[in-house]
């Protein structure tokens, strides 16, 4: 999780005060509740307000990519959360995971790569560190581009006990892009990834080729 317990009013900048704060829902993730004010732009308070977090924890996202074939590695799995909005419930995605308390996003992201791919990550370049989405969830997501040697990838991956069925797909740089275009990916580190490495593969191409 983000934190272990909601905030308090100690913790919080001179222009917020927290007059209250409780877990309002402990499951798989936590809802915490706030009830607060904060300093407005012409410099007054703003009514009292009551607002409910989403706590997720913080992520890492690895888009991998082949400089010596100009090729993507992209995980495909469902996703439940997908299904709910109406999109595709098998999502073409980066690799990614939570970072679990006493663990570094580096650490994270060779994990995963080897839970989700069953491939090592050569080297691990930081992109962005992110919020998902600030007006419902203090997740962030530290985005890296992760480079792998694809010529062996492929497969079922995942961890059982986790209910993973993960599928590993291989393909060069203009048909990963090509999905961006026409909306067959749509979820944001993908896009993000995706994104970053149409302005700089060249140049990765370049520094390992």
């Amino acid at each position: 999780m983000a934190g272990e317990r909601p905030l308090t009013d100690s913790q919080a900048p001179d222009a917020v005060e927290i007059l209250d704060s409780e877990t309002a829902f402990q499951g798989y993730f936590r809802v915490d509740r706030y009830t607060l004010r904060h300093r407005q732009h012409d410099g007054g308070w703003s009514g009292t307000m009551t607002r409910e977090v989403f706590e997720r924890g913080h992520a890492v996202a690895v888009i991998p990519y082949d400089p010596w074939r100009d090729r993507v590695l992209l995980i495909e799995q469902f996703r439940v959360a997908a299904l709910a909005a109406a999109k595709s419930a098998w999502q073409m995605e980066v690799v990614a995971g939570v970072i679990d308390k006493g663990h570094t996003p580096e650490a994270v992201a060779h994990r995963e790569m080897q839970e989700e791919s069953g491939e090592t990550l050569h080297d691990l370049i930081p992109l962005y560190h992110y919020l998902v989405s600030p007006g419902g969830t203090s997740e962030t997501v530290r985005l890296y581009c992760g480079i792998v040697d694809t010529s062996a990838a492929g497969g079922i991956h995942g961890l059982a006990e986790e209910h993973e069925d993960i599928r590993v797909h291989v393909m060069g740089f203009d048909a990963a892009w090509m999905r961006v275009r026409d909306g067959r990916i749509d979820n944001a580190p993908t896009i993000i990834g995706l994104q970053w490495l149409a302005l700089e593969r060249e140049s990765l191409r370049r520094h390992w080729g």
